[in-house]
């Protein structure tokens, strides 16, 4: 029985990406991959041709995505409905993206899951209380043009009766939830406001989960390990996980971390394929 439907979002390291998706394979999971469509046609092509020896992994139809855009949203949504549409077997939703490793096994992680049916692991904090410093995120007016953000700086009324959201890009979601998200007319109005927002991959899931009808257990951890580290003045960024943190990763008991750059240091990644195995 598949339990699980993973999203994996790449945009460049292939030989990394192989690796991800070789230590989180199972023959009972499906597995779709979408690659930045600005990463260009070679990379599509490599990941394509290594897809095709696994028939439970497909690629999404290839989109531009922008950081701190609602394209990344758009692909989520996306991953979503091809993935309900490809099985109606599985209970779990889990995005990742290309730099990101398990730090548990497959079957660890299936066992959890199958105590767990019907919970999100979500992270959601009330925005205005928590984060008032990101408010600007949904009173600017953003456009996703060519490949940047244009944020107009115009204070746009926020959805009436609904309380801002905010939390983290990656998530493990019940399908009950995804068929929410995905079909139900009450999400709508979230997809209309969020367009136009700035990050809101790390927003809109929240906000909806939280404002809607919908019945289902949030637990407020999404099972990821990650550092956070300043980048510049405003803005934090997840550290890059080395050998060093070895001990530290292997102890964690997040199910996956991010993240890792091959380019910096591919020992972590062989030191936890061996921990896995």
């Amino acid at each position: 029985m598949g339990m699980i439907a993973y999203l994996i979002l790449v945009h460049r390291y292939p030989r990394q990406f192989k690796r991800l998706f070789r230590a989180i394979f199972h023959p009972a999971n499906y597995y779709l991959v979408h690659v930045d469509k600005r990463s260009g046609v070679g990379l599509q092509t490599e990941i394509q041709d290594f897809l095709s020896s696994f028939a439970n992994a497909s690629l999404l139809k290839s989109q531009n995505t922008q950081w701190a855009g609602y394209s990344l949203v758009d692909v989520e949504l996306r991953g979503i409905e091809e993935l309900l549409k490809i099985s109606s077997e599985w209970k779990f939703f889990i995005n990742l993206s290309g730099q990101d490793f398990p730090l548990k096994s497959q079957t660890h992680i299936q066992d959890f899951l199958s105590r767990n049916i019907g919970n999100d692991f979500i992270k959601v904090s009330n925005q205005s209380k928590i984060r008032p410093d990101t408010l600007s995120r949904i009173s600017d007016y953003c456009i996703e043009f060519r490949n940047r953000i244009i944020r107009i700086p115009v204070k746009r009324q926020y959805l009436r009766g609904v309380t801002p959201y905010i939390g983290n890009q990656w998530m493990i979601l019940s399908r009950k939830f995804c068929e929410f998200v995905c079909y139900n007319p009450e999400t709508e109005r979230f997809k209309r406001f969020y367009r136009h927002t700035f990050i809101s991959d790390e927003a809109f899931f929240q906000t909806v989960i939280m404002n809607t009808n919908y019945e289902g257990t949030i637990v407020n951890d999404d099972k990821r390990t990650i550092v956070w580290v300043p980048d510049g003045t405003i803005k934090l960024r997840p550290k890059n996980f080395t050998s060093k943190d070895a001990e530290f990763l292997i102890a964690s008991q997040g199910l996956f971390a991010r993240k890792f750059d091959e380019t910096v240091d591919a020992g972590i990644l062989s030191t936890l394929e061996s921990n896995l195995s």
